[in-house]
């Protein structure tokens, strides 16, 4: 593809931002994801850029991770540049298709971003996309900035055309959550023809093939390392000591910037840095040629020892391999600055929290609370319907907001994506083996459900499976930030329009034969639907399905307001609102023994009237609807 760069202007960009307007100024045609934390702003962003500047992207969220990188490579088939976009565990769902398509001779640049969440921040897993790529034997870029992680995405786009592979940019939490003044630069579409040749051999995945094709990959990679050894020192460089150095470093993605910060920070010139921005495969002779020039060399990388694990030998250097850096958690500034205290002998590197940081915490009474579901959301009242009805059910759960639900105790399991479900059918299987029939209701979001929810579903149908099924359909992918999914229709870049796909109709297109949607603010119609939904399913033998419906709150749904009160005479003080219905408007004061309602985050949503047992929390005025 040919490209033409010239400048335009500097901004102040997220670092998501930044490979968004990576990718559309090097010529992507396709761009697909699925949203995940961190990778979520990702899409919309270059939805936004390529509206501001004309281009003619194809721009969408796939229903998952699988179909998002599928659509991806298919585009690449044709000559298009692609990229498909997810967090380290939806890379997890894709794991068929990039494993298969790491084989084939590309035609167009396909590019894999894989968003990683050392610590984790918003995630099941800690674990490393570095290691899918030496596992599918595809190059990898570890950007320390967003800057850099917007030049890599040309990159790694030229890279994938140049030898026919599929690269992946792998930027952590803080790269793609920093703020950065970036260098903007417009880049005229100029892609070639867009066209599909037929060629059996090269895009049907047989097992003849891959036998031809697995010793050219294998090439591939001796090449490209070749190529990190002696092409990309602006990725790949070291920054020198003064004079003899008492340690070598060797660091990728943001532990370089911050171990870089911490020593400029401490006036420690005697440390010497190799910084590698190409983990995989990693440039094994500039690595080695640095640890022979130092007697100490310690490895700084997340989140697993991927650098260290490629070297022949590890003899005399120091990282995660052998626990001098942790092997588990986020390098942050404080666990960098201990391991390096630790290795220097400087204990002067180690500081506390800034006095007056302390001083303001103190002065605004600052307390740790642990995550909940937002003032006024609607599955907090469907979680609510669901313990009433049937106290004494199993409840597996899934990814998204509602795993939450385990503050109000009505979360029992969550595994992955589409396990509530499954989860739902394994809990089933294992009564039905010694003759128990304790209820089963499963919790899954709209946008789950059609992720990884209906190939379980239709399991359980075929299988007759006797469970509850409820969706919490809050009309958007509420905790990864507000994205749009099948069950609202809307769609990304100005002028295209999608298609609403009924929840209802999908569950019946599955065979399930009960089917009932209530308000989710409705507690009393709930509970009554959770029992009848059970007592189908146990006298049928078959799951049913439930779907509790009402706006997520950050939509800004019209609704009526109802401010409501804790009757301080009849509070017990039980503490069952706060345990059972867990919102933030509600509060316990310890001093009085008392509930109150905390008006900082009450939305007068009501639905508390219908919590307490005792009747003190009461609609101040109007009735309740």
């Amino acid at each position: 593809m040919e490209v033409s760069r010239r400048v335009s202007a500097r901004a102040i960009l997220l670092g998501n931002e930044a490979i968004a307007r990576g990718i559309v100024e090097a010529g992507c045609l396709v761009a697909t994801a699925y949203p995940g934390t961190p990778s979520s702003e990702i899409l919309p962003a270059v939805a936004k850029y390529a509206d501001e500047l004309g281009l003619p992207m194809s721009v969408e969220w796939g229903v998952n991770e699988k179909v998002a990188f599928e659509e991806a490579a298919a585009a690449s088939f044709t000559g298009a540049r692609a990229c498909a976009v997810m967090k380290q565990v939806g890379l997890n769902v894709a794991a068929d298709p990039f494993m298969s398509i790491a084989h084939y001779q590309l035609k167009g640049g396909l590019l894999l971003v894989s968003s990683d969440d050392p610590g984790p921040h918003s995630s099941q897993t800690e674990q490393d996309s570095r290691y899918f790529a030496m596992f599918a034997k595809v190059p990898c870029f570890d950007p320390a900035t967003a800057e850099e992680a917007r030049e890599m995405v040309f990159d790694a786009f030229d890279l994938s055309e140049r030898f026919g592979i599929v690269t992946m940019l792998r930027p952590s939490v803080r790269v793609d959550h920093c703020r950065q003044d970036v260098q903007e630069k417009i880049t005229p579409l100029r892609p070639g023809p867009v066209k599909f040749e037929k060629d059996p051999s090269r895009w049907v995945c047989l097992p003849a093939f891959v036998r031809i094709n697995h010793p050219k990959l294998n090439q591939k990679m001796v090449d490209i390392r070749e190529a990190f050894e002696k092409e990309f020192a602006k990725y790949n460089y070291e920054v020198p000591a003064k004079g003899k150095a008492t340690l070598g470093i060797v660091a990728s993605g943001s532990a370089f910037a911050v171990v870089s910060d911490i020593l400029k920070g401490a006036g420690r010139d005697d440390v010497s840095i190799l910084k590698i921005g190409t983990p995989h495969p990693l440039p094994v002779k500039m690595v080695n040629d640095f640890i022979a020039r130092h007697d100490k060399v310690l490895f700084l990388e997340e989140t697993y020892p991927v650098m260290e694990m490629q070297l022949p030998d590890r003899t005399g250097i120091m990282g995660r391999w052998n626990g001098v850096v942790p092997g588990a958690g986020e390098l942050l500034p404080e666990v960098i600055a201990g391991v390096l205290a630790r290795v220097l002998g400087d204990d002067s590197l180690v500081g506390g929290a800034h006095p007056l940081l302390k001083e303001a915490i103190e002065e605004l009474k600052i307390l740790p609370r642990r995550p909940m579901l937002c003032p006024g959301c609607p599955h907090r009242a469907s979680f609510f319907s669901i313990r009433q009805a049937l106290p004494n059910s199993v409840n597996p759960s899934d990814i998204g907001c509602y795993a939450l639900g385990v503050n109000q105790k009505a979360v029992d399991t969550v595994i992955d994506m589409g396990a509530s479900i499954t989860a739902s059918s394994g809990l089933f299987l294992a009564q039905k083996a010694v003759g128990e029939e304790k209820p089963v209701v499963a919790t899954i979001g709209d946008s789950t459900f059609f992720h990884m929810g209906l190939p379980g579903l239709v399991s359980a149908v075929y299988n007759r499976h006797a469970f509850v099924l409820a969706i919490l359909d809050n009309a958007t992918t509420a905790m990864t930030g507000g994205q749009a999914n099948p069950a609202v229709g809307t769609k990304l870049r100005k002028g295209d329009e999608g298609k609403r796909v009924d929840i209802e109709g999908a569950c019946r297109g599955c065979g399930v034969e009960y089917v009932r949607t209530v308000e989710a603010y409705d507690v009393a119609a709930g509970k009554a639907a959770v029992k009848e939904a059970w007592e189908h399913a146990k006298s049928k033998g078959e799951p049913a399905v439930l779907i509790f419906r009402h706006p997520c709150m950050l939509l800004r749904p019209e609704q009526p307001s109802i401010p409501v009160e804790v009757d301080q005479d009849k509070c017990i003080g039980c503490k069952f609102c706060i345990n059972f219905f867990n919102c933030p408007g509600l509060v316990f004061s310890e001093e009085k023994g008392k509930a109150y309602i905390d008006e900082r985050f009450c939305v007068s949503c009501g639905v508390c009237v219908s919590v307490c047992p005792h009747g003190a929390i009461r609609a101040t005025s109007g009735e309740v609807e």
